[in-house]
Formats: C-alpha cells, structure tokens, sequence
C-alpha cells in the first residue's frame, strides 16, 4: 500500500493479512520446536479483542511410525 495513502490502521491490517497470507504467524523459537518434533497437526489460536483467549493442537496428528510399539 503507498505510504501517502495509508492511515495507520489500514496500513497495520494489510501488513497483518500479509503475514497471515505468508505463514508469518509463529515466533521464530515456536517454528524451530515445531520444526524438532515434526509436528504435521493442527495449531488453533483463538484471538478477540487482540487478546489471545484460547491456543490448542490437535495431538493425534504426531507421526510415531518411528515409535516402537509396546507388547
């Protein structure tokens, strides 16, 4: 958007729908640890009135093909 016709507000909702749009959510500490357990599942984030209210994942979706099974 050109600087000369952007108000702050406008020009903070289309830098946060580009990150959004590019996957820039998560802080880089966050992607390093979902990087280490090879997480493939499901991250929920809740926000409302910019407050985080609710965060979760979706455990099922951990690969244990590498885990070995207890009998």
């Amino acid at each position: 958007m050109d600087p000369k016709h952007c108000d702050s507000e406008s020009c903070t909702f289309v830098e946060f729908r580009r990150k959004v749009q590019e996957l820039e959510l998560l802080s880089a500490a966050t992607l390093k640890l979902i990087a280490q357990l090879k997480f493939t599942g499901r991250l929920t984030v809740v926000i409302q009135n910019g407050t985080v209210l609710k965060s979760g994942y979706e455990e099922g979706y951990f690969s244990r093909r590498k885990d070995k099974r207890l009998s």
